[in-house]
């Protein structure tokens, strides 16, 4: 059975909110980003939803505007939520 592996990145509160500094998601060939930030959501329900609402999306270092956008076998998605400061 074929699947795309995923590599997630956390950052800053996404970070604090799930622990870890990056996991691993399996999908179905096809999946979207959308799916796997439902995914996300999923398998950390108390803290990261919240996060996940007001992040933005870095597929491969390139900013994700459309979540419908398909993943790619072995993509890294980066998990970013605002930023103070400047």
């Amino acid at each position: 059975m074929r699947v795309t592996t995923v590599q997630v990145r956390f950052f800053a509160s996404a970070r604090a909110a799930t622990g870890v500094d990056s996991e691993v998601l399996t999908l179905p060939p096809g999946s979207s980003v959308a799916e796997a930030v439902e995914q996300l959501r999923q398998r950390h329900p108390e803290r990261l939803p919240k996060v996940l609402e007001v992040a933005s999306f870095l597929l491969d270092g390139v900013a994700v505007r459309d979540t419908s956008y398909r993943l790619p076998d072995g993509a890294e998605l980066d998990v970013l939520p605002p930023f103070a400061g400047g």
